[in-house]
């Protein structure tokens, strides 16, 4: 067992999950068929709003979606299903989506200045502004055996003077606000802010406690959007790999 593990340390068997298949897989979002009448008991069951039925027809706000997927159950025509979520999106409007929406194109490159920036590399480090520590702790695992981001040129950093970019998971605590925007000023430019997980991006589920009521966009400006509650290891990376083309 001793010489498994010196083998597996001394990089013979670095990751289980080949950089292929992770940054090809792809994440489930709940989706109504023409199927749907608009009864409005998805909209009623959903625990942060995310859905909206209108004259336009069946929308989710992704950045408020909880993957719950309790729309599908409660579904009386069974006319939602899952389909293939995009991982993030670099405005926030286009995270309203329907069954036009191409996630494809809601995945586009940061622009060449930023990625020239950053080059081939990129050093995070996370800011919790009041989550429930389900953010944390995926993203804690991105940087384990198994999942490995060091070698799509991701590491985490212990100080935001050492960052790149400041990942930010939470639906940014009243008490956090000072703390947040320190942690903004000593991240040394350029830099990027990524708004990580449904309440990062809109407050989630804590909407109408002590928080923002827009997530962390009240008090700092994203240049991304990561969806998920929380966003797997798997998603932040592709994200994060996929906007700044870092090598794989």
């Amino acid at each position: 067992m001793f010489a498994t593990s010196m083998s597996n340390l001394l990089g013979k068997r670095r990751s289980t999950v080949p950089p292929e298949e992770m940054m090809s897989s792809r994440e489930t979002m709940p989706m109504a068929s023409d199927a749907c009448t608009g009864c409005g008991t998805c909209t009623d069951n959903c625990p942060t709003r995310a859905i909206t039925i209108s004259d336009g027809g069946w929308t989710l706000d992704l950045g408020r979606c909880l993957f719950c997927m309790d729309c599908a159950m409660v579904c009386l025509e069974e006319a939602i299903s899952e389909v293939p979520a995009p991982d993030y999106a670099l405005r926030r409007e286009d995270l309203v989506v329907d069954r036009e929406t191409r996630i494809e194109e809601m995945e586009a490159l940061l622009d060449d200045r930023t990625r020239r920036m950053f080059g081939s590399s990129l050093s995070i480090r996370e800011l919790d502004t009041g989550s429930c520590n389900a953010c944390e702790i995926e993203l804690n695992c991105m940087s384990n055996q198994f999942f490995d981001c060091h070698r799509f040129g991701i590491k985490v950093v212990a100080s935001p003077r050492h960052a790149d970019a400041l990942v930010v998971t939470g639906p940014m605590a009243e008490n956090m606000r000072e703390a947040a925007i320190r942690t903004d000023e000593a991240t040394p430019s350029p830099k990027m802010i990524v708004a990580s997980g449904t309440c990062a991006i809109s407050g989630g589920v804590f909407v109408g406690g002590d928080v923002s009521p827009s997530g962390i966009s009240d008090v700092l400006k994203p240049d991304m959007y990561i969806v998920g509650c929380p966003p797997t290891p798997e998603r932040v990376i592709r994200s994060l790999s996929k906007a700044l083309g870092l090598r794989h």
